[in-house]
């Protein structure tokens, strides 16, 4: 298609070049070179033969120039000569080209679907291998799980067992704790209860000496006051020894906390002594009695025993 193309420009070309030099002869050989010939007036002679000069140099210049034209023409045929043969050779390059890029292309596509069988192969062999990977995979990761099953109720029981022995022994260790503390326990309160024993035994046998120290005292004050008593009994009492010689009288006498006499009673003896102690304590009035207020308790009813003196 593109040499029936270039064949027909090139047609048109030659045809446009004949035309226009045809065109161009035409102007030469009918165009009006002999109005510098016409006769003027008043002009000389030799003025009259410049016409026959210039038509036989226009008649040079132009077979020159026809010359030229035909010359142009050669080359411009040449020229299109060479043209065509270009175009003629880059068709048949481009025919060549168009050739192997056809072939080319045929084994481009060629390998195309040579590789689009192969790739449906291919395709096909990794989906039946994808399958089969997946199968595996699925079966691999069934085993997974149920390994990872086994392996959590494995983890559960030996943690439940673990957990039981921790509380068993949590359990033990706290009942022997107990049993211990127990023990230590029983151990401080008998260990306490003989302090304690060694300790009410001590102060008992102390509080004994004590008691009976303050008892020797306070008998010692009783007797003390008692003494005093008979003295003071003695100092008031009006004694007669033909009839109180050799006899005696026991008084109890009832005392308040000033000394006060509240009440004389006759425990036993003679009755002319014993009536006259009883008038010696009245006159008395207040007798000689302790500060302290245990020992004005043991005393408050005092008993004295009067053995006039002479």
């Amino acid at each position: 298609m593109i040499e029936k193309y270039d064949r027909t420009l090139l047609i048109k070309t030659i045809w446009l070049s004949v035309i226009l030099h045809v065109g161009l002869i035409a102007g030469l050989l009918y165009g009006d070179f002999t109005e510098a010939t016409k006769p003027k007036k008043n002009t000389s002679v030799a003025q009259q033969t410049k016409p026959i000069e210039a038509t036989m140099v226009d008649a040079a210049k132009l077979q020159k120039a026809i010359n030229k034209i035909k010359k142009q023409k050669a080359d411009a045929k040449t020229a299109e000569k060479k043209r065509i043969e270009a175009i003629e050779k880059r068709a048949s390059d481009a025919k060549k080209r168009r050739t192997r890029e056809e072939a080319r292309i045929k084994k481009l596509e060629k390998q195309r679907k040579q590789k689009e069988q192969e790739k449906i192969r291919a395709d096909k062999a990794a989906k039946v291998s994808n399958a089969k990977a997946a199968k595996a995979d699925k079966v691999r990761k069934q085993k997974e799980q149920e390994q990872q099953k086994a392996e959590d109720a494995a983890a559960q029981a030996r943690s439940k067992r673990l957990k039981a022995e921790a509380a068993a022994k949590q359990a033990d260790d706290l009942r022997k704790k107990q049993i211990t503390e127990r023990k230590r326990k029983e151990k401080a309160a008998a260990d306490k209860a003989i302090q304690e024993k060694l300790i009410a035994e001590q102060m008992a046998a102390e509080m004994a000496t004590r008691n009976k120290a303050r008892k020797q005292q306070m008998m010692s004050e009783i007797q003390r006051f008692a003494a005093l008593i008979t003295n003071v009994i003695d100092q008031n009492m009006i004694n007669d020894r033909s009839t109180m010689e050799g006899k005696s009288c026991k008084l109890l006498i009832s005392l308040a906390p000033s000394g006060f006499v509240t009440q004389v009673r006759v425990v036993s003896g003679d009755g002319v002594v014993c009536d006259a102690a009883q008038r010696a304590v009245y006159k008395a009035g207040t007798l000689p009695v302790s500060k302290d207020p245990e020992i004005f308790k043991e005393m408050r009813n005092i008993d004295v025993t009067v053995i006039p003196e002479f």
